[in-house]
């Protein structure tokens, strides 16, 4: 039998939950909080394999009560259950340790599927959501500008970035300063600006100048 916890502030939404998980035959309801304070203390009281996690409520919200239980009971999995999917909601919550994230549009089959999946340890995210996350993963592998620069470049940016003229640059590097000219063209070309202050500010705001 899979152990169930409600965290949800609305007493219909938990009601609704418990009376259709109660037709389960393998899925039993063992608890119900109306806050996150709630379903911190019930968890760690009955130990539940699988929570069903609320994220706006008093007293504690679903990420801070995710991140607590997740800690304290590394066994136990959390499944979001929301309306929300916003960012400031979604990627929070998963980086809590949520296992799961439902919608409260989802059929109940879904839900009854989700918690069983979770017993397993098996992630389940509802397509909205999915689509988001699998965006913000391409977004953060996307190649940034000044990864094409070359090694030599970077230096010659550094040494932009510390207010060096070109004559100073390749007395400092010992290279020409014609050669120190065409690495400033590369890197306006590859950074995409269109002077030296740009190029400074871009390499202050990436780190690029240490």
């Amino acid at each position: 039998m899979i152990k169930v916890l409600l965290v949800d502030d609305h007493e219909m939404v938990r009601m609704g939950l418990a009376a259709y998980l109660a037709t389960t035959e393998d899925i039993e309801v063992v608890g119900e909080a109306r806050n996150g304070k709630e379903g911190v203390e019930l968890a760690n009281a009955l130990k539940p394999d699988v929570i069903l996690m609320d994220l706006v409520m008093d007293e504690m919200n679903g990420i801070e009560a995710t991140k607590q239980i997740t800690t304290q009971l590394p066994n136990t999995k959390v499944i979001v259950l929301t309306s929300f999917v916003d960012d400031e909601k979604v990627y929070p919550v998963i980086e809590a340790g949520a296992l799961s994230y439902l919608l409260k549009t989802s059929k109940a089959s879904q839900i009854a599927y989700a918690i069983r999946a979770a017993a397993n340890g098996e992630p389940v995210v509802e397509s909205k959501v999915a689509g988001k996350m699998m965006s913000r993963y391409r977004k953060m592998n996307d190649p940034l500008p000044h990864d094409a620069l070359t090694e030599r470049e970077r230096e010659v940016l550094k040494l932009i970035a510390h207010g060096k003229s070109n004559q100073e640059i390749a007395d400092e590097l010992f290279i020409g300063i014609k050669t120190v000219k065409t690495h400033v063209s590369h890197i306006f070309q590859k950074l995409a600006v269109e002077d030296r202050t740009q190029a400074a500010i871009y390499a202050l705001r990436n780190k690029l100048d240490v």
